[in-house]
């Protein structure tokens, strides 16, 4: 029998995912991506998957949505979960992966894979023969954007969002730094550069008087979880101090006290030789970056080896657009993935790129219950309940609320319970492929 075929376009997290679970649930897949006949400002590889922003895939365990959430994917097969516990690095309680062999490996195996096919082309339409899902994500070309807005008769389907500055490991000076995880959970994978109250007030005061790049007007929508460290800042001297600089549950060893404010860096490869500056996703000029960030002790002679940048992300207003299937209310067939249908974070993308892939590949569509993460997720972004949509993280707060008898469980325990409630569901799914 000839396989039926679908359409994937775009090669990222939510791309790949879609690809090969489109394959496997028994679809030709024709995956069409732009690189390398063309490229934007926020690409560097010709690979699969590139992460363009932290080389964080966020916490692991089941007491949190987004480890909740990776596992359901892991037992279902994920390609990029796959990958990702392949290339991971050391990361405290969390999960990060080598920056370049995490692409790496993703290309590799669709590469490999028989009922892939990759067609190196620029799309500027939403016309196809057979089922197709777009998943360009934030990187989104401009002639396929305008098409899209067409599409659904909306405006407004541009936000920015940053990237970090990463620096080498040797070239941070360890006799002011030190190494630990917050409350100290998992190993003492990051590095923390404490502040003094002077030291703090005095890089607060350079930082948000410092040069950024020139912003155009449709480029101010930045989604809360990616806003630039200098804007963050702009909102008042101590929002830095519970954000990215909170130094609670990282006490010096060298005096055993809490530093006033603590900056901390991320390894960003599995050689540990960079780190990425967490929470430093930033619009400021380069130069700028370079003096104020060598502010900070333990950086002051830091070699960045990428500055941070800017980048425009495209979102759809899903809720009245798009199903749990992640398929578009008004055609049949047509699916889309990743951070252009709301859901925002690299696991949260692969988990839309799961649910458009399978079904794009099927005759009816499937759609996931609601108490696990992966389709709190889907039901999230088609709830047309939802009036003023915003990009959103999994977390246990879109889920259905739980059922108890008896005194209410501590806060601890429903996230657990949670958690055994979504993966009972996952194990008894079609898509459950053991352990």
């Amino acid at each position: 029998m000839e396989k039926n075929t679908v359409y994937v376009v775009g090669a990222g997290l939510a791309g790949c995912e879609a690809a090969w679970q489109a394959a496997k649930s028994g679809a030709k897949v024709r995956l069409i991506e732009m690189k390398p006949k063309k490229r934007i400002p926020a690409h560097s590889s010709d690979l699969f998957c590139e992460l363009c922003c932290s080389n964080s895939f966020r916490a692991e365990g089941l007491s949190n949505a987004i480890g909740l959430l990776k596992e359901e994917l892991r037992l279902m097969g994920s390609l990029i979960m796959m990958c990702a516990d392949k290339t991971r690095v050391p990361a405290g309680g969390a999960l990060a992966v080598d920056r370049e062999e995490f692409p790496k490996a993703v290309t590799e195996h669709i590469k490999n894979e028989p009922d892939i096919e990759i067609i190196e082309k620029e799309v500027d339409s939403l016309d196809f023969d057979a089922p197709a899902v777009i998943a360009t994500g934030p990187l989104t070309s401009e002639p396929l954007a305008i098409k899209i807005s067409e599409f659904f008769g909306a405006e407004g389907l541009h936000f920015f969002d940053a990237a970090a500055p990463i620096v080498t490991a040797e070239s941070v000076d360890m006799s002011k730094a030190y190494f630990a995880s917050r409350y100290g959970k998992g190993t003492p994978d990051y590095i923390n550069c404490p502040m003094t109250k002077e030291e703090y007030e005095a890089f607060y005061e350079a930082l948000v008087t410092a040069q950024t790049a020139e912003i155009r007007d449709f480029e101010n929508n930045v989604f809360e979880g990616c806003m630039p460290v200098e804007t963050m800042a702009l909102r008042g001297k101590d929002t830095l101090l519970f954000g990215p600089l909170k130094p609670v549950g990282l006490p010096d060893p060298k005096t055993g006290k809490t530093p006033y404010a603590v900056v901390q860096l991320r390894k960003d490869n599995a050689a540990s030789s960079m780190y990425n500056l967490v929470g430093f996703q930033t619009h400021l000029k380069f130069p700028e970056q370079r003096r104020v960030f060598s502010m900070i002790p333990g950086l002051e002679n830091a070699e960045f080896v990428r500055y941070g940048v800017m980048h425009r992300n495209t979102y759809i207003s899903s809720p009245s657009n798009l199903t749990a299937a992640y398929e578009a209310v008004k055609r049949k067939g047509l699916f889309f993935a990743g951070q252009m249908t709301g859901v925002e974070g690299y696991i949260e993308s692969c988990s839309s790129g799961f649910v458009a892939g399978i079904n794009a590949a099927r005759e009816t569509p499937y759609i996931f219950d609601e108490k696990t993460a992966i389709g709190a997720l889907a039901h999230y972004i088609s709830n047309e309940a939802v009036t003023d949509f915003q990009p959103m993280n999994i977390n246990f707060g879109i889920f259905p609320p739980l059922e108890w008898s008896g005194r209410k469980p501590k806060k601890a325990d429903r996230k657990e319970m949670y958690s055994a409630r979504a993966i009972e569901i996952i194990k008894n799914t079609e898509f459950y492929r053991g352990e």
